[in-house]
Parts: structure tokens; sequence; C-alpha cells
């Protein structure tokens, strides 16, 4: 990564940060994805019971694995075996557990978390439930404000997710938001979290990084 983008990517992290801390959240930046690991490793205590949403961030700092291969009670929704319990099952075992983890679809440079949710379970578990919630957030994923948050999430993350999924719904074929009805839009839930009434709940690792959608 370019010298110039790594120093503005530092300054902005921490103008997020403090957004974050205003607001009653946890603020942290690392500078790559081995130090994001670790950094999410040491919040999450060994035999901990930790569940996840459908995020390509988790996963893509290899925290999915580091808890698949440690000493975690980890449920993990992107990789069930045969023998595995049912979708539901452990959507709702996720709303008990010590730690959840997931991403966000925009987060603004004040410190507001923007989501949109198709089945809405990663939105409800951020709002209420896990005892902690670390979200993994590569810096592509930092706008301005609320309004430039909603169209990242709106026109980039839910398209790109609606073709991972192979979803039958018009941004899928467009690339861009059409606001639909379509049977299966994921854009169900909007969730915009302003404030954190229980401080030391909701972490947020803001990556060095372009990650996820």
């Amino acid at each position: 990564m370019d010298e110039n983008r790594i120093k503005r990517n530092g300054m902005l992290a921490q103008k997020v940060i403090k957004g974050l801390e205003s607001r009653g959240m946890a603020g942290y930046y690392a500078r790559s994805k081995e130090e994001a690991l670790q950094m999410a490793l040491s919040m999450i205590p060994e035999g901990s019971a930790v569940s996840k949403g459908g995020s390509m961030s988790v996963k893509e700092i290899g925290l999915s694995a580091a808890l698949a291969e440690g000493n975690y009670r980890f449920t993990d929704r992107d990789n069930r075996g045969p023998d595995a319990e049912d979708p539901r099952a452990a959507a709702l075992r996720a709303y008990d557990a010590d730690v959840y983890l997931c991403s966000a679809n925009a987060v603004t440079e004040d410190g507001v978390l923007v989501n949109i949710d198709g089945n809405s379970n990663r939105v409800s578990a951020l709002a209420f439930g896990p005892k902690k919630v670390i979200l993994i957030v590569g810096m592509n994923k930092i706008t301005p404000d609320v309004d430039t948050a909603m169209k990242r999430a709106r026109n980039e993350a839910a398209p790109v997710n609606a073709q991972r999924f192979g979803l039958n719904t018009p941004c899928s074929k467009t690339g861009a938001c059409m606001d639909c009805k379509s049977p299966d839009t994921i854009c169900c839930q909007f969730m915009i979290t302003r404030y954190s009434r229980h401080p030391g709940r909701i972490h947020v690792i803001l990556v060095n990084d372009s990650l996820g959608f």
C-alpha cells in the first residue's frame, strides 16, 4: 500500500476512534490483517462461546480459522458440516454468546455504524444479546456521514452480497440498488448504531486494508 495512503488511514482511524469513544464504543487501529487478528484474539478469552454473522472481513483476517482451531466454543455459520445444527438454532445461540463477531457495511468518520441485513440475525445480535461484540472493519468502509454510509451499504455492499449468495434481485444484475421489493431482497432491516449505553460491549477494530464488501 502507498505510504501516503497508509499515513492517511492512520490519521482517519484516530478520528473514527474518537467518534466511537464519544458514542460509548471502543475503537482500535490495526496496521495490518495480522495485527488485527492478534488484537481480536486478545479480546476473546479461551473457552468463550463465540458466534459470528456472515462477515467476510472476519474470515479475511484469519479469525474464523484461528477460533475453529483454538480452545473456543465457536459456532461458525459459514462452515457447517453435515451433522451441524440447523441454521435457526445456530443463529439463536448467538444471542447468548460471550462474544459475537461481525463487520459493518459502513462506519462514519464520527463513529456511527450503518448496517443492512436480510435475515436480521446480524443486526439484532449487534443491538442486543451477546455480552461482547467485536467488529472487524476495513478502512475501505469509512464514509464521511450517515447519508454516504447508507449509499455505500445499498449500492456497494448489498449488490455484491446478493451476487455472492446467488440471489435473484435487480441489484445482482445491475450492480446498483433499485429499491426493490424482491422476495430475495437482503435490504430488509436498516440499522444505525449511533450510541451504546453499555460501555465495554461494542469494540470496533479498524484495519489498514480493504476488507469485505
